[in-house]
Parts: structure tokens; sequence; C-alpha cells
């Protein structure tokens, strides 16, 4: 694990995260790169949680605010439990954590006649397994926490394709994706009486070094954008916002509920 100690964020940060201690998956690249980035910028000490560790690291030399790198493997659960005990001891009790490591098989995920059992079962294994495990501890951690405060915000990276048509040729991706849609809405129902809040939120086609499949094919790439109203793709830049929002405490009362950030694909 390394560290990089708090420091002046670059530009005018609102520190709507003040005294927030947070855990991201997926925080290597991509969109959890991005959302633990702006967590930092925003006051909050950001634990940068990814297997790829040596990417983690290189994610936490270039924040500017207080942040660590810890190697999780959402699959592993006793790499969740480890990763989960080193934040404590890194960061202190978690407040907010983002549940956003996935995977998404392109040329091998397919419609579910051709659909490979091996790649059914390692996009779930990732995706839902992983998301499961993440929440089960992060809901331990909350709910076990000593230091006065209570409860906490979780929040999960679900997709469009969970949701309607978009992912036909998808159906391992898809599918876990809708069950991370209704886990989330299960643990919110659970342990609202705990204080602990539950939320997802649905980017749209978001361009990450999750779909160069797609990015780098023109025709994929155009036909995926002229499905999105907006007329363009979306950035990890463009779900930061709302995941600040669902780890402070102006979104205080939402819990088990869905934000779509993806463009107006979904509203079609």
């Amino acid at each position: 694990m390394t560290s990089n100690p708090a420091g002046t964020v670059a530009g005018t940060p609102s520190g709507r995260l003040a005294g927030r201690r947070a855990l991201v998956t997926g925080a290597a690249s991509g969109i959890g790169r991005a959302v633990a980035t702006r967590f930092a910028a925003e006051g909050a000490h950001v634990v940068f949680a990814d297997r790829d560790l040596p990417g983690a690291r290189r994610a936490v030399a270039e924040v500017t605010g207080a942040a660590v790198a810890v190697e999780v493997d959402v699959t592993d659960e006793d790499s969740v439990a480890a990763g989960y005990a080193r934040a404590l001891a890194e960061v202190g009790p978690l407040d907010v954590v983002v549940a956003n490591a996935g995977v998404q098989l392109f040329g091998a995920d397919a419609p579910v006649a051709d659909l490979d059992l091996q790649v059914w079962r390692r996009t779930v294994e990732v995706n839902l397994t992983g998301t499961f495990l993440t929440l089960k501890h992060a809901v331990r951690a909350m709910t076990g926490r000593t230091d006065g405060r209570r409860g906490g915000s979780i929040v999960c990276t679900g997709s469009p394709t969970g949701l309607n048509g978009e992912g036909r040729d998808f159906t391992a991706y898809s599918t876990s994706k809708a069950g991370v849609h209704g886990l989330v809405r299960t643990v919110a129902a659970a342990y609202a009486e705990h204080g602990i809040r539950v939320n997802t939120v649905v980017p749209g086609y978001t361009e990450t070094p999750l779909v160069t499949a797609i990015s780098g094919d023109e025709a994929s790439r155009a036909a995926i954008v002229a499905r999105t109203p907006l007329g363009r793709p979306g950035t990890p830049a463009d779900v930061e916002g709302i995941m600040v929002y669902l780890a402070g405490d102006e979104s205080s009362f939402a819990t088990g509920a869905l934000f779509r950030v993806d463009g107006g694909m979904t509203s079609l």
C-alpha cells in the first residue's frame, strides 16, 4: 500500500466531503479513478482500492489531497476483508464506500444461446459477487464503527444494460448489472435503520478503458452515441458530481434509489 499525504488541492474545491473517509473499488482507472480523485479534491481521505495495485499507486501519486492505495480483489472475500482492515488502519472508520469495480468481456460475452459458461461465471463473479462482498464488508464496517458517528453512504455503479435492451448482446454483463440494482434495493431496506444509505448510479456509454472495443470502432461508437439524446459519449467526469452528492449530507434522504447519468439513453 502507498500513500499521498494531505496537501493543497489544485483549483478551488468546495470541500463538500471534508472530514469524510471513503473507499472506492476499481480506482486504478476509469470512473473509479475519477470519482476517487474528485472525492480527495472535495476534502475526503480516500482509499483507492484495486486488484491492480501499481495502477492504484499511480493514481494516488497524482492526487494532491489525502489518499492511499490498497490492493483489493473484489472476488476474494479474504482480500476484501483485509482491504477494509487496512483502510481502517490507514484512514479510520469509513463514511463512504463506492462499489465500482467491474468487467465487461467484449468479444466473449454474447446472446444467451452463444454464451460460454466460463464467461458468464467470470462476469457474475466480478460484477455481482464482487459488489456483494464489497457491500457485505462495508455494512459490517459501518455498523461496527466506534468513533461516535452513525451509518454511512454506499454507492454502486450500475448500467443501462440492466434496465433496457442496450445489452442484448451482453447477456452476462447485463444480468450482473440488473443483479446489482436489485442488491442495492435489498441492502438499502435492510440497513436504513442503522443510518446506512445505499444507492445506484447508472452511467450511460462512458468512454473509459473498459469500452475500448466500442470507442476504438468508429461505426460502433457512432451507433451508441446516436442512441444518446444528448448526442455525445459520457466521460468519467460526468459521473463525479452525482457521486459527490450521494456521498455527502445533501443526499441524506436518498436511499434505495437509482440515479441515471446516461445522457438520456434510458429515457427513450
